[in-house]
């Protein structure tokens, strides 16, 4: 009879220290966020207008030190980096005169930064290219008094530009440096503020977004 009771004491005891050293479950991971890919808020100060064939938007891209004056993007919130993409354009003045007439050659190279709102520079992007003819212009600008009802501004020339901006920032700005323009009668630099030296066009973002907060603890 006491073999039994000590028996059982034994198995009780196991019993107990089996379940305590045993494991809650494991909760299951939280569902994963799938990163964004969209269009960001803009902050234009200079739009340049709607392409005529692509219907896209361009902004010419200004000179300039203070970031609040040049193309402000917006990022949402985000976990990581952020990765901003943009096609980058030289902006040119057509003359079918001078095309006519064999005067038209011009090569670009502008060089723009995107900075922090502190005036932080991330990156830097250049797009260089010649211009000869019609063909070389990326798009015409609806909205002008030229034939057809364009601009003779246009974009000239395409460089696709990626950026990746740092975690801690919601907002960064685009602005020009610097533009050489060198053409049949004289070549000439630019760096004075405000003056349009380049265009963007398709800005996109991908982030990837905070997880969901987690549910409170119900009370008691």
């Amino acid at each position: 009879m006491q073999r039994l009771l000590t028996g059982a004491l034994v198995l009780s005891v196991a019993a107990t220290l089996t379940a305590q050293t045993r494991k809650p479950p494991a909760k299951p991971p939280a569902p994963a966020v799938e990163p964004k890919k969209l269009v960001p808020d803009m902050t234009c100060p200079s739009p340049l207008g709607i392409g005529v064939s692509s219907k896209i938007g361009y902004c010419d891209v200004l000179t300039g030190r203070d970031p609040m004056a040049g193309i402000l993007i917006t990022i949402p919130p985000h976990k990581g980096p952020t990765v901003l993409t943009f096609d980058l354009h030289n902006r040119h003045t057509y003359s079918e005169e001078q095309v006519r007439a064999n005067r038209a050659y011009a090569r670009y190279t502008a060089t723009i930064g995107v900075l922090t709102m502190d005036n932080t520079l991330i990156s830097r992007a250049v797009v260089q290219n010649e211009f000869r003819r019609a063909s070389d212009l990326v798009d015409r600008i609806g909205g002008g008094a030229g034939p057809g009802g364009v601009k003779a501004v246009a974009p000239t020339g395409v460089e696709s530009i990626t950026v990746t901006i740092p975690e801690g920032e919601d907002r960064v700005s685009i602005l020009g440096e610097k533009l050489t323009h060198e053409r049949i009668d004289g070549n000439a630099t630019y760096t004075s503020p405000g003056r349009p030296i380049a265009v963007i066009s398709n800005v996109m973002i991908e982030f990837q977004p905070p997880p969901p907060p987690r549910p409170g603890r119900r009370g008691r």
